[in-house]
């Protein structure tokens, strides 16, 4: 083999290697900002996810109604935190369907499926996923789910092109997350949060989906409905 020849080997591993770290040629858009996840304590974010005021939390019921589940179908619920959104939308697909708990911290993901298992949602299987992307099968679920947590993608380009290749044809994605508006918006929200609705809108749209509607009416969050469509 003559020394060109060795050199191509080589350059392909490097390349490959490049496209498979975190991100690929994504640079973080918010370095650290799940930093304090990190660190094991169920019960304790139980007590701040699901605890009264929290509107997310309050209106859990409304926002999964709203999701329009039917029995049999496979969905996913991103950044699935403590699984409260995740035991319901299995209770609305029941035992026929399938459920995805899906976060980045394996005591959100051990816990969601503990209680899951202990109301007896056999249909709720937990993923253990990367930052940069959703880790689910290609073309495996209706509906891909998030509430309060796009704001905390560190690689948003790819996570969405992995939600749109897990997706299957005609399939929705439905994101929750904090209103950025100046006069609804705390100043811990205009600090910590991104993007306004209007850019979530934007970027989600350019990874290959078309805006829907807002299927509920939250005061401190927003509700975006999004479909499938073809990559531009």
């Amino acid at each position: 083999m003559t020394a060109s020849k060795q050199v191509i080997p080589i350059i392909l591993g490097l390349l490959a290697l490049i496209h498979s770290a975190p991100g690929g040629a994504e640079q973080s858009v918010r370095p650290g900002i799940n930093d304090h996840y990190q660190k094991p304590a169920f019960e304790q974010w139980r007590r701040t996810f699901e605890r009264p005021g929290r509107e997310v939390w309050d209106r859990r019921r409304e926002v999964v109604k709203a999701l329009d589940l039917k029995p049999g179908m496979a969905v996913a619920d991103l950044g699935a935190g403590t699984g409260f959104h995740a035991l319901l939308m299995a209770e609305e697909v029941g035992s026929e369907g399938k459920v995805y708990a899906i976060d980045i911290a394996d005591y959100f993901v051990e816990g969601t499926l503990a209680r899951a298992r202990e109301a007896g949602l056999h249909q709720v299987e937990g993923i253990i996923n990367a930052e940069n992307s959703t880790d689910l099968p290609p073309a495996s679920v209706d509906l891909l789910f998030s509430s309060a947590t796009y704001h905390h993608l560190e690689y948003p380009e790819s996570v969405l092109a992995s939600a749109h290749a897990a997706l299957r044809p005609g399939g929705e994605m439905v994101i929750v997350d904090f209103r950025k508006h100046p006069t609804v918006a705390s100043g811990w929200v205009k600090s910590h949060v991104r993007l306004d609705r209007a850019e979530v809108i934007a970027e989600v749209e350019e990874a290959g989906f078309r805006f829907v509607d807002e299927p509920l009416k939250l005061d401190q969050f927003f509700m975006l409905r999004f479909e499938r469509i073809g990559l531009h």
